[in-house]
């Protein structure tokens, strides 16, 4: 419930934080704005490019769910 909660604030202050940056102005409090992982929640070990955090992009990739990306063995 908690992280739930988290991640509902985080998406609010990120449209709030977007809106200001649309309008001109300059954002209220800039670094409040984390990156989340869009699965989990997690703010630690984001990759921005793919928007995940380490471990869910490790379990998708193991999958072979992200287009691009293959586990790799030598």
């Amino acid at each position: 419930m908690a992280r739930t909660a988290l991640i509902v604030k985080c998406k609010r202050l990120q449209t709030e934080h977007m809106k200001a940056l649309a309008s001109g102005k300059d954002p209220v409090n800039p670094t409040r704005v984390y990156n989340r992982c869009e699965r989990c929640g997690k703010i630690r070990g984001f990759m921005r490019r793919f928007g995940l955090c380490r471990i869910c992009f490790r379990n998708l990739a193991g999958e072979g769910l992200i287009m691009g990306v293959r586990k790799s063995s030598w």
